[in-house]
């Protein structure tokens, strides 16, 4: 059964994500605060649930604690529901981002979805291969490490994942539509900025110039992609 950890001040809410996420079979570990999550997480924890404001300690701080030693998917929970505070808990390494209020449908859809590329990541076998992209980056298949000059970056599951697929296909353009289905694996629906907010944010961390971007390259009106 997998674990399922819930941050939030708000009991109506723990309580609703509990009685949510309980029928479909997983436990849930609930927190109120930011210590408090980061006091009760541990290496048996599935998934992370956040709410972005909390006493003692927001969602972003708990989420780079963690950050600091697990990958487990993670999902803010806000009331706020604009591009930048989207931008800011997926740049803080949240894997997710949810506005409040949430149909119990979009919950269990988003929660089974992080889940299962989770556990599908940590089972898939790595080939051991090392790609180099213009004698910049190494991306090491098999320890999913990047490094840049010599020197590793850290990313996120997501970040890693869309560079892999960039980097095992040069060459080939990719939309945002088809990074999505292969990173995410779930149906794309228009106006789904997700790709755009982790590509920005993965530019930032390997590009030298996120501006004027060297190794992922704009293909205007069709996609992104990595040159040969």
């Amino acid at each position: 059964m997998d674990r399922i950890l819930v941050a939030d001040d708000n009991t109506e809410i723990t309580d609703l994500i509990e009685n949510i996420l309980e029928k479909e079979g997983y436990e849930i570990i609930k927190t109120y605060s930011g210590l408090e999550a980061v006091d009760a997480f541990d290496h048996t924890i599935s998934l992370v649930i956040l709410d972005v404001m909390m006493p003692e300690m927001d969602g972003f701080e708990v989420c780079q604690k963690i950050r600091q030693k697990s990958q487990v998917p993670i999902l803010f929970l806000s009331a706020k529901g604009t591009d930048i505070d989207k931008v800011v808990g997926l740049s803080a390494g949240g894997d997710d981002y949810m506005v409040k209020p949430f149909s119990a449908i979009e919950l269990v859809a988003r929660v089974r979805a992080l889940i299962r590329r989770y556990h599908y990541a940590a089972k898939t076998p790595q080939s051991g291969n090392v790609i180099t992209v213009n004698e910049v980056l190494t991306v090491d298949l098999d320890a999913r490490k990047v490094t840049k000059y010599g020197e590793e970056i850290t990313l996120t599951r997501t970040e890693f994942g869309i560079l892999e697929l960039l980097a095992k296909n040069k060459g080939k353009v990719f939309s945002t539509e088809m990074i999505f289905k292969s990173v995410w694996q779930e149906k794309y629906y228009e106006g789904n900025n997700t790709v755009m907010v982790h590509l920005a944010r993965l530019r930032e961390k390997i590009e030298d110039n996120p501006k004027k971007a060297q190794i992922i390259k704009n293909v205007w009106g069709v996609g992104y992609k990595i040159e040969e």
